[in-house]
Parts: C-alpha cells; sequence; structure tokens
C-alpha cells in the first residue's frame, strides 16, 4: 500500500470530488479499502460539476412500485397522483442509442441501463434523499405527470447531493484533501499506475498506492482546449458549471497511453439565461438554464426560426440546442411566449428578466430586432399551425407544418398578448469525449487492454454520448460506473 508524507497509507486514491468520484470512494470504502478523495478545489468550492447541476438521474423503472423504495417519506395515498410510463433498461437504451445515433459503446450503454436502478436503491441506501422533479413534468393538485425517465431529482439538486454525498464520506472515514492537484501519474516499470503526483499549498508530493480512480471531469472550462477540439466560437461560450474542470488530468491519462475515443467535438450545450455569468456560479448553480423553449418559437438575431422547438421531448434535445444557439449570428436567441404558455416555464425563467411588449412590432423594437421580418416569422409560423389537441405532459402531435423549421408538437400559434420574451445563449456543461473504459471501469490503452491500476469514471471518460443526450444520464453514467469502479479498484489493491 501507498503513504502520504504525514504517514497515512491508502489501498485508493480517487480524482476527484463530484458524484461520480465520491460514489467511487464510497464504493471502494464499503469493500473495505483505504481511500483518499483529492480535490484540486478549496474546500469552500468542492464538488466538481455535479454541485452545479440539477441533480436529476434518469434511471430504468418497471412501474411506479420501483419508484417507491427511493421515496420511503410519500405517503401510500399519495402515490394514486404520480403518472409515470414505464422505463425499461431497453427504452433507456432506446433513447440512448437514438440521442447519440448509434455510435455509442453498447457494452457501457448496457451496463448503464441496467444498473441504473440498481445504482439509485444504493444511493439511497447512502442517505440521499430524492424529490420529483419538475423538469419536462406537469404537476398540480390532481397529478404529478412525469417524462418517462426523468421522475426524481436529489432534495436541493447538486447542492443537496453533494452535501449527502460527503455526509456519507466523512460518515465512512475517508480522507479529502483538497487544494490538490494531480501533476502526475506514478508507474512502475512494467507500467502500472501506482499512485500519483500532487501539488498542494505545503509542495509537490508522491502519494503512492495500489490503484488510482479518474473522476475530474472534462475539459469544458479550459477555452484552449475547447477551441482546439470543439472548435470555432467555442473558447468565448458561456461555462455553465465549475472553473477546474480544465482537462489536465485528462490529458495525463492520454500521455500514458490511454484510448481516446467518443466525440471530441461534441459537448452538453444548453440554452441558458442570456445575461448569465462567464463560468458558473454557485448562488445560482443550474438556476441560468432555460429548458421550456418547447412551448415557444425561437428566433435569432434575425428574427428568424432556427430549431424543430417540438422536435422531442425535452429531455432529449435541450443537451444539443445550446450549440444550435451558439452558430447563430451574435450567439443569441430568443424565446417567444405569450399568454397561452407563459405559465408552463419552469421555475428557474424567475432568475432571468422578460422582455414584454403587447405586438410583435412592439416586441422587436424591444429587442432590437429587424420588425417587419420578426412579423413575417410569426404570421408564417401561426400560419403553419394545424389543428390538434395541446398536451404539454407529453408529445402531442400538434404540428405547425409547410414552414422551415417545422415544429413537431407543442404547436400553439403565437398571437395572444401580452408576449413574453426571454434572451438565451449557449452554455456547456460538460465534454463527451474521453478516454475508453472497459464494463469493469477500467482505463483502456490504445493496443486495447487495460491500463494495470487505473480506473475512471464520469465525463473523463468517452464513448457514452454523441451529438445528443438524455438529460440525467451523465450523474446517472457517474454513479452507475463510480460504484464499479470503485469496488474494482478496491478488489485490485486486496488481490496485491
Amino acid at each position: 500500500m501507498g503513504s502520504t508524507r504525514s504517514g497515512n497509507r491508502y489501498d485508493v486514491i480517487v480524482v476527484g470530488a463530484g458524484n461520480a468520484a465520491l460514489t467511487a470512494a464510497l464504493s471502494a470504502g464499503q469493500a473495505g479499502s483505504r481511500v483518499l478523495v483529492l480535490e484540486k478545489a478549496p474546500k469552500s468550492l468542492r464538488g466538481g460539476n455535479s454541485r452545479f447541476s440539477g441533480g436529476l438521474f434518469r434511471f430504468a423503472y418497471e412501474s411506479i412500485e420501483d419508484i417507491k423504495p427511493l421515496r420511503p417519506d410519500v405517503a401510500p395515498g399519495d402515490w394514486e397522483r404520480v403518472e409515470a410510463d414505464t422505463y425499461t433498461p431497453d427504452r433507456y437504451m432506446g433513447d440512448l442509442v437514438r440521442t447519440s445515433r448509434g455510435q455509442s459503446s453498447s457494452e457501457l450503454l448496457q451496463v448503464l441501463t441496467q444498473q441504473s436502478h440498481p445504482t439509485m436503491v444504493w444511493m439511497t441506501g447512502l442517505g440521499i434523499e430524492w424529490d420529483w422533479t419538475p423538469l419536462w413534468s406537469v404537476h398540480s393538485d390532481e397529478s404529478l405527470q412525469f417524462s418517462p425517465g426523468t421522475v426524481l431529482e436529489v432534495k436541493d439538486k447538486g447542492v443537496g447531493l453533494i452535501a449527502y454525498l460527503f455526509r456519507a464520506v466523512e460518515g465512512a472515514g475517508i480522507d479529502v484533501s483538497y487544494q490538490a492537484k494531480v501533476t502526475g501519474l506514478l508507474q512502475d516499470s512494467q507500467g502500472r499506475v501506482g499512485g500519483v503526483r500532487v501539488r498542494t499549498p505545503d509542495g509537490l508530493d508522491e502519494v503512492p498506492a495500489d490503484a488510482v480512480v479518474l473522476a475530474s471531469g472534462g475539459f469544458e472550462a479550459n477555452a484552449e482546449m475547447r477551441a482546439r477540439y470543439l472548435g470555432r466560437g467555442w473558447d468565448q461560450v458561456k461555462v455553465r458549471g465549475t472553473r477546474y474542470n480544465t482537462g489536465e488530468t485528462l490529458r495525463m491519462a492520454l500521455d500514458i497511453g490511454a484510448k481516446p475515443v467518443g466525440h471530441w467535438q461534441g459537448c452538453h450545450a444548453t440554452p441558458i439565461d442570456g445575461d448569465a455569468p462567464a463560468v458558473g456560479d454557485l448562488r445560482l448553480t443550474d438556476r441560468t438554464n432555460r429548458l421550456s423553449y418547447p412551448y415557444s418559437i425561437m428566433v435569432n438575431a434575425l428574427g428568424r426560426r432556427f430549431v424543430d422547438e417540438g422536435e422531442d421531448l425535452g429531455g432529449l434535445t435541450y443537451a444539443k440546442t445550446g450549440r444550435a444557439i451558439l452558430d447563430q449570428p451574435g450567439a443569441i436567441a430568443y424565446q417567444i411566449f405569450d399568454r397561452k404558455t407563459v405559465h408552463l416555464l419552469e421555475e428557474r425563467y424567475s432568475t432571468g428578466t422578460p422582455i414584454v411588449a403587447n405586438s410583435i412590432e412592439e416586441l422587436a423594437r424591444k429587442l432590437s430586432l429587424p420588425p417587419d421580418e420578426l412579423v413575417h416569422t410569426v404570421g408564417q409560423y401561426n400560419a403553419a399551425v394545424q389543428p390538434g389537441t395541446f398536451d404539454p405532459s407529453s408529445k402531442d402531435g400538434k404540428t405547425a407544418v409547410g414552414v422551415e423549421p417545422p415544429k413537431s408538437n407543442w404547436a400553439l400559434t403565437i398571437d395572444t398578448p401580452p408576449y413574453t420574451v426571454y434572451p438565451v445563449a449557449c452554455g456547456i456543461t460538460f465534454t463527451y469525449g474521453g478516454i475508453q473504459i472497459d464494463t469493469e471501469s477500467r482505463v483502456i490503452d490504445t493496443e486495447d487492454n487495460p491500463i494495470s491500476g487505473l480506473f475512471a469514471t464520469g465525463e473523463i471518460t468517452g464513448d457514452f454520448f454523441y451529438h445528443n443526450y438524455p438529460g440525467g444520464s451523465g450523474l446517472m453514467r457517474g454513479a452507475v460506473f463510480g460504484r464499479i469502479a470503485g469496488a474494482n479498484a478496491s478488489a485490485m489493491s486486496q488481490a496485491k
């Protein structure tokens, strides 16, 4: 086993301190290993991207009965109000395959979908408490209607998730070192990873261990890497989460031969408030998101629509819509609602300042958009709206056709003032390219062999998401493979 300068001895080192890292640490601890968590951020900013998240976990379930053990706080009679279509592992798999155009590793997705519910049960046992998600759902006194797969989020969202996980970490006696930046991976003469080099306020150190788990996120907070891999305009994009996910650990893994896989020009990017800060603010966390656009029309600075706002359920389109906004003139867009739909806006819109007008012409002037173009866009769209029943809780097939782009669902005319508009920009959440792992969370090298002693989980890994993303799958991926990585790293340590 390895030892630190202070004399403590560790079996497993976990790099990072978000959801993926802490689940790995807890899993290794449960398996009997002495674990050290290395967090680059100071304690006050700990938690990685997970702390900025909405805390949504997408998981598979056969029926409401599978959800009940996760919510022991819900009174028996209240379950009668819950409406959530069956979401089997196969259905989950279908959403992942469709959003990633069939390019993801089917083996990794099988593990993610099949282990999602058992991992939710395990996390509940760690002390995580859950709440109903308001995302892409319709709540009333009579019923709680959920989009399939997106039913639960952690109480107090990402802030709550990290608080619960750190409470479990502290209860398990797992050591955490803050302001501890990993600067290299230690290898023996056979190439086995046996610890890390780390820089702390006390200086440089080498910390040996029997196994290392990398769970330090992607490179979305590194402008140089965004420009290099994602392309034009991405160096200036707003970062929704932590400023500490800058990709150094990812580079270290590649430098020792880890195989790069996945969509290196792809990322999770959502519509956010046009005035959002340049990097995540813990006072706002995920509250700059603007995800009720399926009930709007979105126009660019030229006053023209540019996406099918109702292409699919919001949870299956939002992570690619930010990119579409970035591609518009000035990298800005405007979500236009009228009186018929403004009540459907999710609560997070309250953090923004809407522009309100009583006519489309007035709206154009307030937004500095070409009035004739915006009037034409709205009129052309309204004329294309087809008859049908509007149902905000499911894909209703109420369309606008004969207009480019069409609107495939939730197409209501924009004709009932006052008109309410929210300016939106692109906010990057995490990157899709990463290092290859296998179903045991072992890091794979460029010759398709495991790198002995090295495991990974979370956003540093690739081959899960391409082009797009089903909401809630990222946290679930991190936890599923965090649990696996921790257990297998511990087993490797104990086998030495």
